[in-house]
């Protein structure tokens, strides 16, 4: 598998995002589900803590990642979906070196929403991995 990214220009790349990411030679194509902070139960982890959420639903991510035999690494899409774009913002020099670190070359959207499953909820994470 080949990824090569595309960035006409730079400012993304600050925060660990690409414009585009092209895949070629891949024979797999895993579709996650959103993920978050939740407990084997789905009871929500970490009420008001948007951080502690984040790394929780990374976690939960990995997880599905590892049960298909990937990686972070694999990743080329993660869209984020927040009840606090604000706070989501101010926390991203924490929240987004993490998916850099694990090798995630990804695009990105980051959308606002009203809510998620449940209102203790603050960030939800769906990606596409290929492998």
């Amino acid at each position: 598998m080949d990824k090569k990214t595309h960035n006409p220009t730079p400012w993304m790349q600050g925060f660990g995002l690409n414009h585009a990411v092209e895949v070629s030679g891949h024979s797999r194509t895993l579709y996650l589900s959103g993920q978050t902070a939740s407990a084997a139960d789905g009871s929500p982890l970490h009420p008001g803590d948007m951080v502690a959420q984040y790394k929780s639903a990374w976690q939960c991510l990995k997880e599905a990642l590892a049960a298909a035999d990937m990686t972070p690494a694999n990743l080329v899409r993660l869209n984020f979906y927040t009840t606090d774009v604000d706070g989501f913002m101010a926390a991203a020099e924490q929240i987004m070196p993490i998916h850099v670190e694990e090798g995630a070359q990804i695009v990105a959207t980051l959308l606002g929403v009203t809510r998620l499953y449940d209102p203790a909820v603050m960030i939800e994470l769906e990606a596409t991995a290929v492998g």
